[in-house]
């Protein structure tokens, strides 16, 4: 049965384990960094994983074209490690991506949204949840009182004619709020493995106001091609999306990365934009706290109280 999303929103519902408040749901939350491009993110009752990549320090990672490369890194934990996770975001389906390990070991009943290209093979191997989004597209996730909508942004993961013979790829607008809400609470973007491209000037004037973006850096090279943003280009992007912070990430697991986090470290306080990056090492945790103003119940004008909330939506599977 295919999932990829029509020209409409999609929607799908999680279950709900146990009701919590909206402060418990709304007033923080965290973006854990595991390595490569794997990253946990909670936040309103959400728990998303991206870009699953657990192999080892020296396992290789088939990249394409009959090469492989080693990992140089270790992943913050294993995948057997990970605690409940409520979806996968997946910028393509690479190697370094979605790895054997995870081929083999990750639940494959776990909605992936990813691609209409990597969406197609991912069922073909037995993840039969996933659903591929087209650039613009969006999928709106409810669990409980919690909305959660992931749109497909644009992404070019190689120039010219090289794009035809490389998965295509795709960044993702996250954006959680209260059912009841009438604008995002927390909207994050993930830029997924693109190049500073035109496209991605369309970012902020659809989506202003991103809190947090996670950049995938490192300069990745084959044939001597660039695949993936450098230094420049990342601070570049920061300055074309205006992300009120940023995350690098995607920057040092494999020797087809070439340009170090050092140098992104060096363009950005050269640009003085220093105030705006936030580095992780691996296993490090970044939580972000929300105003109450962005997720509190509406009031109603006529009495001053909050309005009361809809009732949960009913969970199914």
């Amino acid at each position: 049965m295919e999932r990829d999303a029509g020209p409409d929103n999609e929607s799908l519902e999680l279950p709900q384990a146990a009701e919590t408040g909206r402060e418990g749901r709304f007033a923080s939350g965290s973006v854990e960094f595991i390595g490569t491009a794997t990253v946990l993110i909670r936040y309103g009752g959400f728990t998303l994983l991206t870009d699953p990549n657990f192999l080892h320090r020296g396992d290789h990672v088939h990249l394409g074209f009959g090469m492989t490369a080693p990992r140089l890194t270790e992943p913050a934990l294993d995948i057997a490690d990970l605690p409940p996770v409520d979806l996968v975001i997946l910028s393509h389906l690479h190697g370094d991506h979605f790895d054997q390990i995870v081929e083999k070991r990750l639940d494959h009943t776990l909605p992936i949204v990813t691609t209409p290209e990597a969406a197609r093979a991912l069922r073909r191997k037995g993840f039969g949840a996933a659903r591929g989004l087209q650039t613009w597209q969006r999928l709106v996730v409810s669990k409980g009182v919690a909305r959660l909508t992931i749109t497909s942004m644009p992404g070019q993961h190689a120039p010219g004619l090289m794009q035809l013979v490389l998965p295509s790829v795709m960044g993702t607008m996250l954006d959680w709020r209260p059912a009841d809400g009438l604008r995002p609470a927390m909207r994050l973007y993930v830029t997924g493995d693109t190049l500073l491209r035109r496209q991605l000037r369309e970012i902020p004037r659809r989506f202003p106001d991103i809190d947090l973006a996670l950049l995938h850096l490192g300069g990745t090279r084959l044939f001597g091609v660039l695949l993936t943003m450098d230094a420049r280009q990342g601070v570049e992007a920061i300055r074309w999306i205006q992300p009120k912070k940023a995350i690098p990430i995607h920057f040092d697991d494999y020797p087809v990365f070439k340009s170090p986090l050092a140098d992104f470290q060096r363009e950005v306080e050269a640009a003085g934009l220093g105030d705006r990056v936030i580095y992780l090492e691996r296993g490090m945790k970044h939580t972000f706290t929300v105003p109450p103003e962005r997720w509190a119940a509406p009031v109603d004008a006529g009495s001053a109280r909050p309005i009361a909330p809809p009732p949960p939506a009913q969970s199914r599977r």
